[in-house]
């Protein structure tokens, strides 16, 4: 089988790559190689999907080809000048094309206007529906949810992990019975391969069912070896003290405002599940993270607080673990 993907550089891109390649697949990574380098013994082609003709060195015809873009216009070009040569699409969205955070449905945004500014990430969600749009009736649309596990930078799940193995109290936001959703990038990549290869096709939610944010914090604590002191700080506390919510500076990552974010974790992905999504324990996916930070020698800056913001904010509250 031959397939192609459209970055592979990069964390999901990557992991795909890499399980495809040890699958059996001739794999060909097609990316502009600035975000890091692709698996070991797959054919890598320098390319710019910017440019018109930027796909031209990808050369023959592909069983697969999976891309992650996020900009109608790379997507659009790929399918032009890839057009005829490709079995099946995949097209890794997101769960942000859904338009209305308080509720889990299935109701998108509008794709992005065509003179909107495809590359503002406020206009991510619609600009992945625009993307999903331009593929044919027989795509695999994987609608992926917060991917977490080894190789993440964006520090959201891997917060946690790191912080919760440093030890002592931890500030916890929200309420233990808040809702959470996530999928481990080991387990998304296999699926996405497999439902590629078995011919699925249309949108499907790719990520977990729904948990409560208290398993979460108990699983992490579980797989990297501690016993959690957590201290709850519910949203009016955090809102007060200028917290911000789910990723970057001064913020816990994974907590949403409530009830505006109630449907934003809460998604029932059993149609996903039944199609073969295998979930790992989250308490695996923190052991192999926590693996990989003390490997790789990440440091942990784009989300979460710093020790200090916390120790102030847990002083505040008294510094007493509750749960």
């Amino acid at each position: 089988m031959r397939t192609l993907v459209l970055g592979g550089t990069r964390f999901l891109s990557r992991e795909i790559a890499r399980q495809a390649r040890e699958r059996g697949h001739e794999v060909v990574c097609a990316a502009r190689g600035m975000a890091g380098d692709p698996p070991a013994d797959v054919e890598f082609v320098r390319v710019d999907r910017s440019l018109d003709d930027g796909l031209a060195a990808v050369r023959g015809d592909f069983d697969l080809v999976v891309d992650v873009a996020r900009q109608p216009s790379h997507v659009r070009r790929a399918v032009t000048e890839l057009a005829g040569r490709v079995g099946h699409w995949t097209f890794i969205s997101s769960a942000s094309v859904y338009r209305d955070f308080g509720v889990a449905d299935q109701n998108v945004f509008e794709p992005l206007a065509a003179d909107a500014d495809e590359a503002d990430p406020a206009n991510y969600g619609p600009a992945k529906v625009a993307c999903e749009q331009l593929f044919g009736p027989g795509a695999l649309l994987v609608r992926a949810g917060l991917i977490v596990g080894p190789e993440d930078l964006s520090d959201r799940f891997t917060y946690w992990v790191e912080r919760l193995a440093r030890g002592g109290p931890v500030l916890a936001p929200g309420s233990p019975g808040d809702l959470v959703q996530l999928v481990d990038v080991r387990d998304l990549a296999a699926w996405s391969l497999d439902a590629a290869q078995a011919g699925l096709a249309g949108p499907y939610d790719g990520m977990s069912m729904p948990f409560t944010r208290g398993e979460l914090l108990a699983q992490i604590a579980a797989g990297v070896g501690v016993e959690p002191e957590l201290v709850w700080a519910d949203q009016e506390f955090l809102v007060e003290q200028k917290v911000e919510a789910w990723m970057g500076p001064r913020s816990l990552p994974m907590w949403v405002p409530l009830p505006e974010y109630a449907g934003f974790m809460a998604r029932d992905t059993s149609a996903t599940i039944d199609a073969g999504l295998r979930i790992r324990p989250v308490a695996d996916s923190a052991r192999d993270t926590l693996t990989w930070l003390r490997e790789s020698g990440h440091v942990v800056s784009r989300s979460g607080l710093t020790a200090e913001e916390e120790a102030e904010l847990l002083s505040l509250l008294g510094g007493r673990a509750t749960g």
